[in-house]
């Protein structure tokens, strides 16, 4: 594990594969309650299918970053996605980037690749991303709360976040229940979105419905493919891993090796 600074908070991170001067990086983005060791081997896999460079991090509070100041704004995504992530990018000289992002992650990075600073980003793999609130968003967090507080999520949690459970839970959770998050929508970054984008989604999310992958499908400026996946839940690279690296991989060689081809 190494260690980098941004934003005046010291993350962890890994570096998996071929420096960023010799090859496309994909950089992991974790979902609303993950870390650098929720993503198992993932991207190890990932990096090794494609040839290309992975780097993984934990976002302030979550697995043996800095802890994160609570509470937390409704912007904290847009925060991570146009002041944390670009100087991330800066800091390890990642001049091509692969966003890949999952859950929370995925929505940093639609906002990240929907802004004036996304000049490093080639494509977005998305695994069950976010642009507005569902209901079903909702009863999904408020699931989640109950499990910390009688159920076995905060033993879970804390093998990977340690010391920063408390907050790193309270930092997704608190955050999502607010009345204020209602509102929170990111559409209007999607039709300044014109890299290739893949969108994986589980028909049987518990966090959202297809009303997103619609959404992003109508809403961005370039090519999107999406994968509905059967019977899989929140996390496609978990549940279904040996699809999503065949698809990412042929995916990511179409667009970047052969004329952007679907």
């Amino acid at each position: 594990m190494s260690w980098l600074t941004a934003n005046n908070h010291k993350l962890e991170y890994k570096w998996i594969g071929p420096s960023p001067d010799l090859a496309p990086t994909i950089v992991f983005l974790h979902e609303g309650l993950g870390s650098v060791a929720m993503w198992r081997d993932f991207p190890e896999r990932l990096a090794t299918v494609t040839g290309f460079g992975a780097l993984i991090y934990s976002r302030t509070g979550y697995g043996n970053s800095d802890p994160l100041p609570l509470p937390r704004p409704k912007g904290f995504m847009h925060d991570e996605a146009l002041k944390v992530l670009p100087e991330i990018l800066e800091s390890l000289k990642i001049r091509d980037a692969i966003l890949f992002g999952h859950s929370d992650g995925g929505s940093i990075a639609l906002i990240h690749a929907g802004s004036e600073k996304a000049n490093k980003i080639r494509a977005l793999i998305l695994e069950a991303p976010h642009v507005f609130v569902e209901e079903r968003s909702i009863q999904g967090i408020v699931a989640a709360k109950v499990d910390y507080e009688n159920g076995s999520l905060r033993s879970s949690l804390e093998r990977y976040h340690g010391a920063n459970v408390e907050s790193t839970f309270r930092g997704w959770n608190d955050v999502w229940l607010s009345p204020d998050f209602r509102s929170w929508n990111i559409e209007s970054f999607l039709p300044n979105i014109e890299v290739p984008v893949l969108l994986f989604q589980g028909e049987n999310d518990e966090y959202g419905t297809l009303k997103q992958v619609e959404a992003i499908q109508h809403g961005c400026g370039g090519l999107v493919k999406t994968v509905v996946l059967p019977d899989c839940g929140h996390d496609p690279h978990r549940e279904f891993p040996e699809r999503v690296l065949e698809d990412t991989d042929t995916f990511l060689n179409n667009v970047l090796n052969q004329g952007m081809k679907l």
